[in-house]
């Protein structure tokens, strides 16, 4: 069984989620990351694409000491399994990711990947080999509900989140939306994929719910599945 996949953003009033430099911007405050410090802490996974881990260097940890402690009153690792989607293994081997903290960690590569770094790879984490010249999400999420993965949360970026969107592999999406206008047509979006041409094919969303928190507001999706 796939597991459950919610995605969370933090984006600018219009749409983008940092700067065309891929330069991290702070868009939301402190109640807004205590929110996704929660949410991280309910997933049995979080997951990220290789395009962020170069451009920020995230541990993808749980921060606060009592989800920590929750994780580890509930039987199970303080942080959640670390997932990196990486189709041609180009992850740092210092990444903090790799390094930061006790935990699990798995990076997912294509068939593509040069198999020196593969090897390499798997003296730091858990290897999954899925697709050909990029990583098949579909055959991916497949390896994940088999280790027993039930609930990812995806923090970006925009290529991965689209895939994912693409392949109706998404379930839920959460989005803080900043008070902010940051520009720029290269500046990265939700889904920055290669989009949908037929009205017929967009995802559908219901919205759960909408509130203000702080100076911006969070809107709570549910994916509605094609038949």
């Amino acid at each position: 069984m796939r597991p459950h996949v919610i995605v969370n953003v933090a984006m600018s009033a219009d749409g983008k989620l940092s700067t065309r430099e891929r330069r991290q911007v702070k868009i939301s405050g402190v109640q807004d990351f205590n929110r996704v410090d929660r949410l991280k802490a309910g997933s049995d996974a979080v997951m990220v694409g290789i395009g962020t881990v170069l451009a920020d260097d995230p541990s993808l940890t749980v921060k606060a000491e009592e989800c920590r402690l929750n994780r580890l009153n509930r039987g199970v690792d303080m942080h959640p399994v670390r997932i990196i989607v990486d189709s041609n293994a180009r992850i740092p081997p210092d990444a903090k990711v790799l390094h930061k903290e006790p935990g699990k960690r798995i990076i997912v590569v294509s068939k593509k990947a040069d198999c020196a770094k593969v090897a390499e790879m798997k003296s730091l984490a858990t290897v999954i080999i899925a697709g050909e010249d990029r990583v098949d999400l579909v055959q991916m999420m497949d390896e994940l509900g088999k280790m027993g993965i039930q609930r990812v949360m995806v923090e970006g970026g925009g290529t991965l989140i689209d895939g994912l969107v693409a392949a109706d592999l998404v379930d839920e999406i959460y989005t803080f939306i900043g008070n902010m206008v940051i520009g720029g047509k290269d500046a990265p979006t939700l889904a920055d994929g290669e989009g949908f041409i037929r009205e017929a094919e967009f995802c559908k969303l219901t919205l759960l719910e909408a509130h203000k928190i702080e100076q911006g507001m969070l809107l709570h999706w549910n994916v509605d599945h094609k038949p």
